[in-house]
């Protein structure tokens, strides 16, 4: 089971639940008659009852006990809650300035309809670990260049990625991208309109988000549990159980098609438990105060004492058997904020790679380019570019020497013409074997001059620390410098699907081994006023000049790589 942890800014008083044990209800296991066991379950049953409206007068006890109703956990009589939530609802449903946001329109036709579907799918999408302020300037700029499901579908990786810049868990641009595909080839350019369908049929569609789509666009009766809700209602349940576990996310799942079964505003009902999660039940210092369901709330009834007392009798066949028990002296434990219960989250693993930031200037030095390599289009950061990168290094790798050498292995595989003359490998014109590390190649005239490609220096910059949801990456940077090879053009490169290894210099694929091309810049990848006018390319790595490297497709991290090797100029 996880280790679970509470936060410490609330206090409480748990009376509601009076500790009691199992035992308190066991019998000796000898024959007895009809009527005694008759009399005695009757007793065990008004036990129970009592336990669960009785206060618990002192709050030295260091638990207590979670004995309640399995029917604490139901939701029933929903129509007084819809007239509240909606009501509510229709009074803040557009102070966010949502663009998305937009009235169930009934006289839609089936295209319309569907258009619909692609607005919601984009926005819930980029709201994914994201909050709205953020997504709002993206979402307006991606219906600008992508205003309808098959203009998305006619574009690239490149061109999508370059309008995701910034919002980060690039994975999600590449699912939007090849699900719209997959519907514009597949399903006649419209996103289903059930959410059986939508969830099947389309990559990186989920339970939620298809409810979400569907309820909205399509007005189907489904519900919607995303982290908003899921707050909202183990509060409005009361339910302290493990909120990952099955028997939570089903009593979940249950309550919130509760809420929509039936009503006429199915899209509005979801958007309105999201917003009321979002925005007033929040994690901490929540706005009971201003909750249209407070009246009906556990959590709130648990701890108000001039709330509504909770009096529903149970027997012990009708516990709840799920929650566990609310600790009495916790801070925490005297305000809705107990709920839900508190999972630890697992700590992010540790990873060092090595980032090479490969530089080639022209004889007269006027022009700058920096080499790019493409990541795969599956994982972490995928189809973003990055600097010639070897991941997750350690022990005699990740020495100062052996990183040194890493753009020796690095250039052989992406050059046609790799250096000759590597830092490793320089030899003095005595014969004897020098390295050129942390610091310039003073013995340049070893190799011809303007013919022949060199390192001139791998210096190393200070490492650049980035956290990922899962994965803490420091990165060690350095710069390699190069000359020669050519006056005007950068060094050909070869052709591969991914030049970045594991630290243990395997690679997980290598594709036809080609000559690189020279490309004019594509919109996303270069500006008019290029100082060079074209990018060097393949498929899979590219030279890039230095006025484009910041507007390249690169992530957060791969940006603050820039930044720093810069502080070396």
């Amino acid at each position: 089971m996880p280790k679970r942890t509470r936060t410490h800014d609330t206090d409480t008083d748990s009376s509601e639940f009076f500790e009691a044990s199992d035992a308190s209800y066991c019998e000796e296991p000898k024959p007895r008659s009809k009527k005694t066991r008759q009399t005695r379950n009757s007793v065990a049953s008004k036990r129970v009852r009592a336990s669960i409206v009785q206060s618990a007068a002192s709050s030295t006890s260091s638990t207590s006990s979670p004995m309640h109703p399995a029917s604490w956990h139901v939701v029933e009589n929903v129509n007084p809650v819809w007239e509240s939530l909606l009501d509510w609802y229709g009074q803040i449903h557009e102070v966010r300035g949502m663009p998305w946001r937009k009235t169930f329109d009934g006289s839609l036709d089936r295209d319309g309809r569907a258009q619909r579907a692609y607005e919601v799918w984009v926005s819930e999408i980029m709201l994914q670990q994201t909050q709205v302020a953020t997504v709002i300037p993206y979402y307006t700029k991606w219906m600008a260049k992508f205003p309808t499901i098959k203009d998305l579908a006619a574009s690239d990786i490149d061109t999508v990625n370059s309008l995701w810049k910034g919002l980060g868990y690039y994975s999600r641009a590449a699912r939007l991208l090849s699900g719209a595909k997959k519907v514009v080839k597949e399903l006649d350019g419209r996103l289903p309109d059930n959410a059986k369908d939508m969830q099947a049929k389309i990559p990186g569609i989920g339970r939620y988000s298809a409810g979400a789509i569907c309820s909205i666009a399509y007005n189907q009766n489904v519900p919607v549990v995303d982290g908003n809700v899921m707050r909202l209602l183990t509060r409005f349940l009361a339910l302290y159980a493990p909120p990952k576990a099955k028997k939570t996310q089903d009593i979940l799942w249950a309550g919130a098609e509760t809420f929509v079964e039936g009503s006429p505003r199915p899209g509005d009902v979801n958007q309105a438990l999201i917003e009321l999660g979002s925005t007033v039940c929040k994690v901490k210092d929540p706005l009971c105060g201003d909750c249209p369901l407070r009246s009906r709330c556990r959590a709130y009834q648990r701890v108000r004492p001039d709330s509504i007392p909770i009096t529903e009798e149970a027997d012990i066949e009708e516990l709840c058997t799920i929650c566990e028990s609310l600790p009495a002296d916790d801070p925490d434990a005297g305000l809705v904020t107990i709920f839900p219960l508190k999972v630890e989250r697992k700590k992010a693993r540790q990873e060092l790679d090595s980032v090479n930031v490969v530089e080639w200037r022209t004889a007269d030095e006027r022009k700058r380019f920096f080499l790019l390599v493409r990541r795969p289009e599956g994982g972490l950061l995928a189809g973003l570019h990055e600097f010639p990168t070897v991941a997750n290094i350690s022990g005699a790798s990740a020495t100062a020497a052996k990183v040194a050498e890493i753009p020796n292995k690095i250039l052989k595989d992406l050059l046609i013409d790799p250096p000759v003359c590597l830092h490793s490998g320089l030899k003095s014109r005595g014969g004897s074997n020098r390295q050129v590390v942390n610091g310039d190649n003073k013995d340049e005239n070893n190799c011809e001059e303007g013919t022949t490609l060199q390192i001139v220096h791998v210096k190393p910059a200070r490492d650049v620390v980035h956290v990922f949801s899962h994965i803490r990456k420091t990165y060690r940077v350095q710069w390699v410098l190069l000359k020669g090879g050519g006056e005007n053009e950068p060094p050909k490169l070869r052709f591969h699907s991914n030049v970045s290894s594991d630290g243990n210099g395997n690679k997980t694929e290598t594709k036809t081994v080609r000559k690189g091309k020279v490309q004019e810049p594509s919109d996303a990848d270069a500006s008019e006023d290029s100082e060079a006018g074209k990018t060097c390319t393949t498929d899979e790595s590219r030279w890039v000049p230095l006025d484009q490297v910041e507007h390249a497709n690169i992530g957060t991290g791969v940006t603050k790589v820039w930044k720093q090797v810069q502080t070396l100029w």
